[in-house]
């Protein structure tokens, strides 16, 4: 599926809810009481220890042993602390939970069609879902819901997999296929199956997604586990200190306030992140979730988010997958209408989108050859490597790969022209694939299948390279066609000709030189190489074999998801290492608060680290302890909704989170502890008037009058406030309508010159006159181009396609620029001509209110709608 590819999705287990409804706050408010029982707490012993010094203050607080206000506000702040780091773990299981209840509406009481056999004809008898067991056989028909997991054995269907996947387009499932898998709770919408069960009940696809999305099943990752180590080795260590504080006091005439000491060891230890940390680890499933991705364990996700190889399928993860014919190219002393006739004759019975594209292009050149009354057809084998027909009067067509219909003709006692390599060659190192046509002993002619690199693949690999990640592309194209598509594509390297266990080679050989391995798979010969990988990304539409072998599973299908996955879990290590920071890093603001509370009475010289003025020890204190449980709370959606990731190097990503996690770690506790101790000494008398002001203020134009003004454009021209962004069919945003970015391929209209790289001196002035020689340079050298590209003379090249817009990010072009490159489209696409012109068509945005300006098509839009009608049925 295109990165540009829409698709209407249902209600889906993948959508992004909100941070969290009425509802869910009440429910979570009510978990984070819950969740203050010891054997929940023991699990974050920072937290323990909080909860152990609330229970401290109290006691010291109701034996009188402490002034009671200032006793209380403490026992209250800390017991605050530990509900705000309850609470935020609460918030992250209760979206889950959301997640899992669209799940359970899938899942029914069903009964099933039991077959004594897979045989035909064995009698049925109907029985509860829930008695059927792995082996057992079961029949479903159009209308009816299968049972339980399984493969189809015999026939094949189209089923609507919306309520696990969320998409509402039906998806083919057929026996002996890579897509024979079948999910229990799934419809059944033509045709009639016989399904293998092959799990439990119990042990359902869709009872394991519920058991992870709500938490049930997770396991602290290994990062996750080492960074629970280090706090409650830097809690205990801090515990030792603040311990031995009393002797050493006594000993230099000091009494210090137990209340003080609990204070201090609260701030001393990373509390931030001690709450923080286990909604981080929930919220990384879910991000995943969230695109569709099911992750068997926290682990798969993080490990994502530090692979260092890739291996991806060629076809529909680099290109679109849905090659199409092309061009003809007979030989010498062929004519080009018996090639192209052959060609058709061997395809009438392809099913596959090549066949069809074959029939279609030779019908659009002309060719009238009517389908004959009788042929026998062979199918396409992994064996012969070729397809072909056998018609009457001993007549063979046969079309294939290049070496395989070699063999085919030299078996028959023909010859093999020495032009044919030339042609073959040729094809290849365009990037297409090449298939040969021969009929009987004589080879015709060569057919070239066009594959288009997806828009955008070039520059992703160059964030993963930049990232420190190496691609491999396989496929099973001839060397010449995959060196082409690799070096257009941009990935590192890539394997041609690949067979099952050229990929588990390779997966070993990266993993002994210690890197960690990445790859998509959906077949059951895909299967030790998922199991094999750190990463194996399974698809929903493969067999049950892969999916149990990779330790992820695409509900989309969607090859390409493999990045997003990378993404995920760089996200999750970013987050995690930006919040332990930012965590760790505020404590030393916390560290001048409390400690001249502690000391300045009576060791004047602690007052010098008083750098805040802070007004009172007690209202030092109070400040510190507020903000630090303030900052919980602050800091969940950051948690949940993770660190926006930027692809980057290790050492920028360290730098950059260094600087505004660390440094603003540092900066804005002081700023805070200083405000609440203002608030805290406020007499009423001066300050209550000006702060009401200026808080009004502050309502009136940043809240009700952004708030009006937002929710006016949001209810008038809701896309448009929302900046009128294109999704692709996983729902992420790749667009917006208003904002040019650059295409390329064959396959795409091409805007006019702008900054869609987003380089600002692209866009900017020029400063250069009309009558200056090096403008009229630069628009010669790029209408040449332009003319080269489209196949026209210079002359018809319309100007702006060869000069930029004043904004300098406008997608819009004139209706004469966007009709030069149709047919430049329609080839590369395996469209008609009037199939874009229609989509031109309805891309095409009329005068301004109808008197303003001039037509004008959205090359953005346009190029969306090309990716959606490329692969419709």
């Amino acid at each position: 599926m295109s990165s540009h590819a829409t698709a209407n999705r249902s209600s889906s287990v993948a959508s992004r809810p909100a941070l969290l409804d009425a509802a869910g706050l009440r429910r979570a408010l009510i978990e984070a009481v819950r969740k203050l029982s010891p054997m929940h707490l023991v699990r974050s012993p920072v937290m323990a220890v909080v909860m152990a010094g609330t229970i401290v203050a109290a006691i010291i607080t109701l034996t009188g042993n402490a002034p009671l206000g200032f006793g209380l506000a403490v026992t209250a702040i800390l017991l605050v602390t530990v509900l705000f780091g309850n609470f935020a773990e609460a918030v992250a299981e209760a979206r889950g939970r959301g997640q899992a209840a669209s799940l359970r509406r899938a899942r029914q009481d069903l009964v099933a069609r039991r077959l004594a056999s897979a045989q035909a004809g064995a009698s049925e008898t109907q029985v509860p879902a829930a008695e059927l067991r792995p082996g057992d056989h079961v029949i479903v028909s159009a209308g009816e819901l299968v049972p339980a997991d399984g493969e189809i054995v015999q026939g094949l269907a189209t089923i609507n997999e919306a309520a696990v996947t969320g998409e509402s387009a039906p998806v083919l499932r057929e026996a002996g296929t890579d897509r024979s898998g079948v999910i229990g709770g799934t419809k059944v919408l033509s045709d009639q199956i016989v399904v293998r069960i092959t799990a439990e009940p119990g042990h359902s696809f869709l009872d394991r997604m519920i058991a992870l999305v709500e938490g049930a099943n997770r396991q602290k990752t290994p990062n996750e586990i080492a960074l629970t180590l280090l706090l409650a080795a830097m809690t205990l260590t801090f515990l030792v200190v603040v311990a031995t504080l009393p002797a050493i006091g006594a000993s230099v005439g000091v009494k210090v306030d137990p209340l003080l000491l609990i204070a201090l060891l609260v701030c001393l230890i990373p509390t931030t992140i001690g709450g923080l940390l286990p909604a981080i680890g929930i919220a990384g499933m879910n991000r995943a979730l969230a695109a569709n991705v099911l992750a068997k364990s926290g682990k798969a996700v993080e490990v994502a988010g530090d692979v260092d190889v890739l291996l991806l399928d060629k076809t529909g993860t680099i290109t679109y997958g849905d090659r199409q014919a092309s061009h003809f190219h007979a030989l010498a002393g062929i004519d080009a209408d018996q090639l192209r006739e052959a060609a058709l004759l061997s395809s009438l019975a392809d099913p596959t989108p090549e066949g069809k594209s074959i029939v279609r292009l030779a019908r659009e050149q002309g060719c009238t050859t009517a389908e004959p009354d009788q042929a026998d057809y062979l199918a396409f084998s992994a064996q012969t490597r070729m397809s072909g027909v056998d018609l009457l009067h001993g007549r063979q067509i046969r079309k294939g790969a290049a070496d395989a219909i070699r063999a085919h003709v030299l078996a028959l006692g023909g010859t093999v022209p020495a032009e044919l390599a030339g042609r073959v060659d040729q094809v290849a190192r365009n990037g297409a694939t090449p298939l040969v046509v021969a009929e009987g002993r004589h080879v015709l002619g060569v057919i070239e299948l066009s594959d288009v690199v997806k828009h955008g693949m070039r520059e992703k690999f160059a964030q993963l390279r930049a990232m420190g990640i190496r691609t491999v592309m396989i496929t099973g194209d001839n060397p010449l066609t995959a060196a082409a598509i690799a070096a257009e594509a941009g990935v590192d390297d890539y394997i041609a000709e690949a067979r099952p266990e050229d990929k588990l080679a390779r997966i070993r050989a990266e993993q002994a030189g210690g890197r960690l391995v990445a790859m998509v798979g959906d077949g059951t010969n895909d299967a030790p190489a998922l199991a094999q990988a750190d990463i194996g990304l399974a698809m929903n539409s493969g067999t049950q074999a892969a999916k149990e072998a990779g330790n992820m599973v695409d509900l989309d299908s969607d090859p390409a998801k493999l990045l997003a996955v990378v993404e995920v879990g760089k996200q999750q290590l970013i987050t995690r290492g930006a919040l332990t920071t930012f965590s760790l890093a505020n404590d030393v603001s916390k560290y001048f608060a409390i400690l001249p509370a502690l000391f300045a009475a009576t060791v004047p010289a602690m007052a010098a680290l008083n750098v805040m003025q802070l007004s009172s020890p007690r209202n030092a204190v109070l400040a510190a302890l507020i903000f630090n449980a303030l900052v919980i709370p602050a800091l969940i959606p950051l948690a949940l909704r993770g660190v926006r990731f930027r692809p980057a190097t290790a050492t920028a990503l360290l730098r950059r989170n260094m600087l505004v996690y660390g440094l603003g770690g540092v900066l804005l506790p002081f700023a805070a502890i200083k405000l609440i101790d203002l608030l805290l000494v406020l007499d009423g008398a001066s300050w209550r008037p000006a702060i009401g002001l200026g808080v009004a203020t502050l309502l009136l134009a940043g809240a009700v009058y952004a708030g009006i003004a937002t929710g006016f454009a949001g209810l008038s021209f809701p896309a448009q406030a929302e900046g009128s962004l294109l999704r692709d069919g996983s729902g992420q945003v790749r667009a917006s309508a208003w904002l040019s970015q650059p295409f390329t391929g064959d396959g795409y209209f091409q805007a006019r010159p702008s900054a869609a790289n987003y380089d600002p001196m692209a866009a900017a002035g020029s400063n250069l006159a009309r009558s200056n020689p090096a403008l009229a340079e630069r628009v010669a050298a790029s209408t040449a181009a332009v003319a080269a590209r489209e196949g026209v003379t210079p002359a018809q090249v319309p100007a702006d396609l060869v000069t930029q817009s004043g904004g300098g990010l406008d997608p819009q072009l004139s209706p004469a620029a966007a009709q030069l490159q149709v047919a430049r489209v329609a080839r590369a696409r395996g469209l008609s001509v009037e199939q874009v012109q229609a989509l031109v068509k309805a891309n095409t945005q009329g005068r301004q209110w109808g008197v303003f300006g001039q037509p004008r098509v959205n090359v953005v839009t346009l190029n969306f709608a090309l990716d959606h009608a490329a692969r419709a049925p």
